[in-house]
């Protein structure tokens, strides 16, 4: 098992979804959690609570608009005041499908902005601390549109893409860092395939209203489409494969990019 105790994870986008999985995952193991989404104050107590109660020694929410750099710096203020964090998982994330000539510069550069440049403002300022201490794991969520394409997400494939990019940069940079004894640093992706999440709900919906409203239906021909197993992950999965990155014997598992993808990038 791997043992947390005593380590801070800052996880973007976890008020529900794969950033809540990966955040219960973490708890569990005893690390310090900092919540970060877009939540309402109840939504934000019962998600503080509830990691809590799974084990995390403090839950605490910290605001901060990805959309915005400087809104980005105040929040990893806030995180460093609280004693830093020894793991960062960029997991927030937006989508909005729509053909090319379709793309409006908004969407282009909100989608840019929270997928791609948050991350970097988050690992400049986190990575310098995690070298430091000789210890640090940078997760980012960034899909198998990391990887490959599909028609109607410009900005999200390249967002993603750029990611990729990000992190083996980042990987090689901090390779160094630390030793075995002390874990290392190391950063990587996790690259889901469609996985039981808030964001597929569009598409899904879309599916399902070619198929007479039947969910199941739209959600079938999704995966027929693209994901070989024709099965949806469930976001816990996510959260077990990214709390094994944070033990210590991963710690030469570093720059790669590992899809969860039920096949999907494997054609």
């Amino acid at each position: 098992m791997t043992d947390l105790n005593g380590k801070t994870a800052l996880v973007t986008g976890s008020v529900q979804g794969i950033g809540l999985a990966i955040a219960e995952a973490l708890a569990g193991a005893g690390a310090r959690i900092a919540v970060h989404g877009l939540a309402g104050d109840s939504q934000i107590d019962e998600v503080c609570t509830h990691l809590r109660e799974r084990g995390a020694p403090q839950a605490e929410f910290f605001h901060g608009d990805l959309r915005n750099p400087n809104r980005v710096d105040e929040l990893m203020e806030a995180v460093a005041a609280w004693g830093g964090a020894d793991i960062l998982v960029n997991n927030a994330g937006i989508q909005k499908t729509a053909a090319l000539r379709d793309v409006t510069r908004e969407t282009w550069d909100t989608i840019l902005a929270v997928n791609l440049s948050a991350a970097f403002h988050t690992m400049q300022a986190a990575m310098p601390g995690m070298a430091e201490r000789g210890y640090g794991r940078v997760i980012n969520i960034a899909s198998v549109h990391g990887l490959v394409a599909s028609k109607d997400k410009a900005p999200y494939v390249a967002a993603k893409h750029g990611l990729v990019g990000l992190s083996k940069v980042a990987a090689l940079e901090y390779a160094d860092a630390g030793s075995k004894a002390a874990g290392g640093v190391t950063v990587n992706c996790i690259c889901p395939g469609w996985t039981e999440t808030a964001i597929i709900e569009p598409q899904v919906a879309a599916r399902a209203a070619q198929r007479g409203g039947d969910r199941d239906a739209g959600i079938a021909d999704l995966l027929a489409e693209k994901q070989p197993s024709r099965r949806t992950s469930d976001p816990s999965e996510i959260g077990a494969l990214a709390l094994w990155l944070c033990s210590p014997v991963a710690h030469n598992v570093t720059g790669v990019s590992i899809p969860v993808d039920g096949g999907w990038t494997a054609q």
